[in-house]
């Protein structure tokens, strides 16, 4: 066996001893021996491969199948400029706390520097986006024994790191992987892979990770760390007055959080992907709720943060307050205070007798009316923002985000994608348990969201749930189209992306280029009109694709099933100005 065939079968079975299930290979040369270890495991029932021709839109479909199963995902490319587009994906997991595995073939050492074809310097491509990297050593004859051991705690170490079973800390992982010739085994050999053991260095059948099943992001808790409060900080008998802002987090902190939040009385400003939406003291359209005079008479003396929230500019200005103590919880050991106003920041929701200052000397909590006070504002908002909604039958992109989360059967996965799908489900949406919401918030990009959510559903799928569904932009799509290309034999999911097309860059028109002073060059820069047909470009790529107008068509489409694209036409300016009206409504019914 050539030393590249036996590297690979190592580091394969050292993977799947370790946890991992799922594999993303992109085509490629150098990275054949890795390609075909992996192809072998599927064959013989360890793993399960996915083969995608572009790396980028294999990385993030990595990372989709990360974020459900909890699990590190290897995506594997060959050398060259196709390491580069693992970048992105990379950055998200890294801000998420994805555990993401970046295996990079490489030309051997010496043919780097020398001009020599599809070679780079890729140690270090990364540079600190990852949680480790290692330049794995060539393969070499007659050293099989030691490299062997090598191989195995190369790999084991990875795992580790990228789940975060050593700090608390997970992310992506990059093992860049110098290949010699020849890369292919010798002979033709259509056998499966050998069972867990036999390629081993190493006297017994235990892998040397200790990754347990199930490990995500998030799942080592942090210390409570202090810093002193700043003067006039309100103390234990004002500190009743408390809200959760609920950013994205992992989906277990989310849950647990919820729960807490409900038991003490706290209502819960979630963004969707936080984990708590849903929850018993849950509140809808915080953004709405938070621009309104009302919310400044009703300000909070203390926040708890769980997670990362960055959908609002209204939520930014009241952790940014200076008259709000702010206690942060994070998954990870990173300083989660964007505002730089946390007062504690930790690993663990805190106690609220000695953090918060809730319970009285009995050891109950203190009710006081204050989730009712929220509940019944958002209640007010809510009814103002669907007679506005209602008062058409025509599907807007605020109208499409409420209906769409309506009409989810329970148990189903949706996926948000970013710019205005994420904040119009955060605005308009009635939180609702039962659902399984992600969004790519760790860097906010659009990229990737389309294999994202194949991903998510294959992951959601596979473990017994429901059907998945998607709410991306239009640009969103586009910029990932190949995400939709699906490979003969490769598993299709149950999926229906569901795409607003109001032609471009629509968030834009509700921002500060929107504003008629640079109507000029709006068209030209922000804008940025496609014009194509969506519902043609989604058959083009071997999709069901079909375009609604109303409430009931919406309904109909959704119900046939994945993997299916819907499309929904609207207008950048008719938006822009519903935006405005909702706002007003919400501001007015609080009057």
């Amino acid at each position: 066996m050539n030393p590249a065939t036996a590297f690979a079968r190592v580091l394969v079975d050292e993977l799947a001893r370790g946890g991992v299930t799922d594999a993303v290979v992109c085509p490629g040369s150098r990275s054949a021996p890795v390609a075909l270890a992996l192809h072998q495991a599927e064959l013989s029932g360890r793993l399960r491969l996915h083969v995608r021709i572009d790396e980028r839109t294999g990385a993030f479909l990595a990372l989709g199948l990360a974020k459900v199963t909890g699990r590190p995902v290897p995506v594997l490319t060959t050398s060259g400029t196709a390491t580069a587009h693992l970048h992105a994906a990379a950055l998200e997991a890294d801000q998420s706390g994805i555990p993401l595995l970046l295996l990079t073939a490489d030309r051997p050492p010496e043919l780097r520097g020398t001009g020599a074809n599809q070679t780079i310097e890729q140690p270090g491509l990364y540079g600190g986006t990852v949680r480790w990297a290692a330049d794995v050593g060539t393969p070499e004859e007659g050293r099989e024994a030691a490299q062997n051991r090598y191989w195995r705690s190369t790999a084991a170490r990875a795992l580790l790191v990228a789940t975060g079973a050593l700090s608390g800390d997970p992310g992506p992982v990059h093992l860049n992987l110098a290949l010699r010739d020849p890369l292919l085994p010798e002979g033709h050999d259509p056998r499966p892979a050998p069972p867990s053991g036999v390629w081993a260095g190493r006297p017994d059948d235990a892998p040397w990770t200790t990754v347990a099943p199930g490990t995500g992001p998030g799942a080592g808790p942090g210390a409570m760390v202090t810093t002193p409060p700043p003067p006039g900080t309100p103390g234990p008998a004002r500190a009743r007055r408390t809200l959760v802002v609920a950013g994205d987090a992992p989906v277990a902190l989310g849950r647990s959080t919820a729960v807490v939040a409900g038991q003490r009385g706290w209502p819960v400003l979630g963004e969707p992907s936080s984990g708590t939406w849903g929850g018993t003291t849950s509140v809808r359209g915080t953004a709405l709720l938070l621009g309104t005079p009302w919310a400044a008479a009703h300000r909070p003396n203390r926040v708890l943060v769980v997670g990362r929230p960055t959908l609002s500019r209204p939520v930014s200005a009241l952790l940014a307050s200076p008259d709000v103590v702010v206690d942060t919880v994070s998954p990870h050991p990173r300083w989660p205070d964007a505002g730089r106003g946390s007062v504690r920041v930790g690993g663990v929701l805190p106690d609220p007798g000695a953090v918060l200052g809730e319970v009285d000397v009995s050891g109950h909590v203190v009710p006081d009316g204050w989730a009712q006070e929220w509940a019944g504002a958002a209640d007010r908002v809510g009814a103002a923002v669907d007679r506005v909604l209602d008062a058409t039958t025509r599907l807007t992109a605020p109208r499409l985000a409420r209906d769409l989360v309506a009409e989810l059967p329970a148990g189903a996965l949706l996926v948000v994608g970013s710019s205005n799908p994420v904040r119009d489900v955060d605005r308009y949406a009635v939180p609702r348990a039962g659902l399984t919401v992600l969004a790519n918030r760790g860097v906010a990009g659009i990229d990737g969201t389309v294999s994202t959510a194949v991903g998510a559903a294959l992951a959601h799928q596979g473990a017994g749930g429901g059907p998945a569904f998607a709410l991306l932009g239009d640009l969103t799509f586009l910029h990932d189209l190949q995400g939709l290309l699906l490979g003969d034999g490769e598993a299709v999911p149950d999926l229906t992306l569901v795409v607003p097309d109001n032609d471009g860059g629509g968030i834009f028109a509700q921002l500060e280029p929107g504003r008629p002073e640079h109507a000029a060059g709006y068209r030209r820069v922000f804008g940025t009109p496609h014009g194509r047909d969506l519902v043609a470009v989604a058959r083009a790529m071997g999709w069901a694709a079909t375009s609604v107008h109303d409430a009931d068509g919406l309904r109909g489409a959704l119900a046939l099933g994945g993997p299916r694209v819907v499309v929904v036409r609207g207008d950048q300016r008719v938006e822009a100005e519903l935006a405005t009206a909702l706002r007003e409504a919400a501001a007015t019914a609080l009057d």
